[in-house]
């Protein structure tokens, strides 16, 4: 059981988890979600952002039941395993502030690094500026480190605060569910509507081009998973 346990954790292991990562975002995009963005971390949070009425982009809104199921799928992954944890970072305001600027580079590129090898993978060339980029970033991080950079160390934080995100989502998906993406529009000259006074949907764009949900959020559960066992980066 052991052995099954840390397979992930392997060469093999991580090797096969990219592997079905990269058939279920080929399965998506079939399915409906937006070419080239089967899976898209900053792209999904783009339009989780515009469903839940924190931008007006009218044709990125949608809250990306992929992303929902990566979280809740990772948080299951851990506490079978038994390896949940509340931990937290030093220099939070620093690490938020690189955050941000990590998320405005991956949507001035249209994609996050998982993007960017399905967009490669789909012919799109200018997918290696964006992979010559993220290596060049890298190389100079790595610099850094050699010379000693460092926001230190993480530490143990309380059992509730892990808690915070997960719960979060599960109440996102719950108004998915309550306020849902409507099957016929009024306005056809809109591009996007309001659901009662809950979420907001594309209904132009990227946001108006999905996979169905419960595949969508299935998929996302799986990958969350995996990412969890294998230690994926997403």
């Amino acid at each position: 059981m052991s052995g099954i346990k840390n397979f992930f954790a392997t060469r093999w292991g991580i090797i096969l988890a990219g592997a079905i990562i990269g058939v279920l975002a080929a399965i998506l995009q079939k399915l409906g979600n937006p070419g080239n963005m089967g899976i898209c971390v900053a792209c999904f949070n783009r339009d989780i952002s515009g469903g839940l009425g924190l931008h007006r982009a009218a044709v990125v809104q949608y809250v990306r039941p992929e992303t929902i199921g990566l979280v809740l799928g990772a948080t299951i992954a851990a506490i079978v395993a038994g390896e949940f944890r509340s931990r937290g970072g030093s220099s939070p305001v620093i690490r938020f502030i690189l955050g941000a600027f990590a998320m405005i580079g991956a949507l001035v590129f249209l994609g996050c690094p998982w993007r960017t090898i399905l967009r490669l993978s789909g012919g799109d060339l200018n997918a290696i500026a964006g992979l010559a980029g993220l290596v060049v970033g890298i190389w100079i991080a790595t610099l850094f480190f050699k010379n000693g950079f460092s926001l230190g160390k993480s530490s143990g934080m309380t059992p509730l605060s892990g808690w915070i995100f997960p719960v979060v989502m599960l109440g996102i998906l719950i108004a998915v569910f309550i306020y849902p993406a409507p099957s016929e529009v009024a306005d056809e000259t809109a591009n996007s509507v309001q659901i009662g006074q809950g979420l907001w949907y594309s209904i132009k764009g990227p946001g108006s081009m999905h996979a169905p949900l419960f595949i969508s959020l299935i998929a996302g559960l799986l990958i969350g998973w995996l990412a969890q066992r294998s230690r994926f980066c997403t």
